[in-house]
């Protein structure tokens, strides 16, 4: 049994990593995922920028960075339900 969980939505996350990224305007540094990763994962934020200067343009991309630097570590926050059932 785990002392603790950590619980990402990873859809969501990724969604608001995809919007950061295709926000063309200064606004976009309001984002509250911006906030939330410079809090939880602030070496995401140095990946999402690059991101912007790459000119990454697909979600999927998006999608495999966060599948890859969160992945199995974390709960989905689809299954909590199915965890704190079982």
């Amino acid at each position: 049994m785990p002392l603790f969980r950590l619980v990402v939505d990873t859809d969501a996350l990724t969604d608001e990593m995809f919007a950061f990224i295709t926000d063309p305007t200064p606004a976009r540094n309001n984002r509250t995922v911006l906030a939330e990763l410079h809090e939880y994962l602030p070496d995401a934020v140095y990946v999402l920028e690059s991101m912007c200067v790459d000119g990454v343009d697909e979600r999927g991309y998006v999608e495999d960075y966060v599948s890859a630097t969160i992945g199995p570590r974390v709960t989905r926050a689809g299954e909590v339900a199915a965890l704190e059932a079982g």
